[in-house]
């Protein structure tokens, strides 16, 4: 069984003292696609490390994450900029709007979305959006955006079902990890409605540990709890859930 993470920052500060033993535990899990997104500049090293560590699971995307949208956000744009212009990525990301710790930085969080969803159709690479809180704020940008060239994954689904049709209808496959495993995450109350074709698997590790390890530290083996989740949602074997959404995942990283 081949498993894709699409969404895990095995850079994270939370991973320093056993890394390797994470990955071997992702690795023996079946878990050997993994995609990492980016944060800002600071982790652009590790990153780069990982890939050079795990060349055949490891897949890197470029961007800056919406929290750390702060006054230099330009600067940090232009090192997205340049790494996109010398460096293999497969999308950019995460992008997006996160309104939950900070609503003053809205402006400047729309207007890095905006120029880094241009630097996805520049490059021909599909978009990571991490939105918290900011659903119409996401929806508005991605209505002016759409479009052909416009396409990828919306991280951490946690809409209602109406908002998930209208992300899919920006060509948005849905990320769906640790929440619904969750009593109160509510999406898998509904997920069954959705075809299966606009799903893909995520941890967003070591953040949102799916149940039994909820409130600990995630990681990308604990994908398998999803598995068996969807699996009981979508009434088919966990194979199928593996390999629809690990064939999913190829149509929007094109590997």
């Amino acid at each position: 069984m081949i498993i894709t993470d699409t969404h895990t920052h095995l850079y994270s500060e939370a991973f320093d003292e056993d890394r390797k033993a994470m990955m071997e535990r992702a690795l023996d899990a079946g878990v050997s696609r993994l995609f990492v997104p980016a944060i800002d500049s600071t982790y652009t090293d590790s990153m780069l490390q990982l890939e050079k560590d795990y060349p055949k699971q490891v897949f890197l995307m470029m961007g800056l994450h919406p929290t750390h949208v702060k006054e230099n956000y330009k600067d940090e744009l232009a090192h997205v900029t340049e790494m996109l212009n010398t460096h293999k990525f497969y999308a950019v990301g995460e992008i997006g709007i996160d309104l939950y710790w900070d609503k003053s930085t809205l402006e400047i969080q729309q207007d890095a979305f905006r120029q880094q969803i241009q630097l996805a159709k520049q490059h021909n690479l599909p978009i990571v959006i991490h939105c918290r809180d900011a659903f119409d704020e996401v929806f508005q940008v991605l209505e002016e955006e759409k479009g052909d060239d416009l396409y990828g994954i919306f991280h951490c689904f946690t809409g209602s079902l109406e908002q998930a049709h209208q992300a899919i209808s920006y060509n948005m496959k849905l990320g769906i990890g640790g929440v619904a495993t969750f009593k109160n995450g509510k999406i898998d109350q509904f997920l069954n409605q959705i075809d299966l074709k606009h799903i893909v698997l995520e941890t967003d590790s070591p953040y949102l540990a799916p149940k039994p390890y909820r409130g600990k530290r995630n990681e990308s083996s604990y994908i398998v709890k999803v598995v068996e989740k969807l699996a009981e949602i979508y009434q088919v074997s966990e194979q199928q859930i593996a390999d629809s959404t690990t064939d999913n995942s190829k149509i929007v990283f094109g590997i």
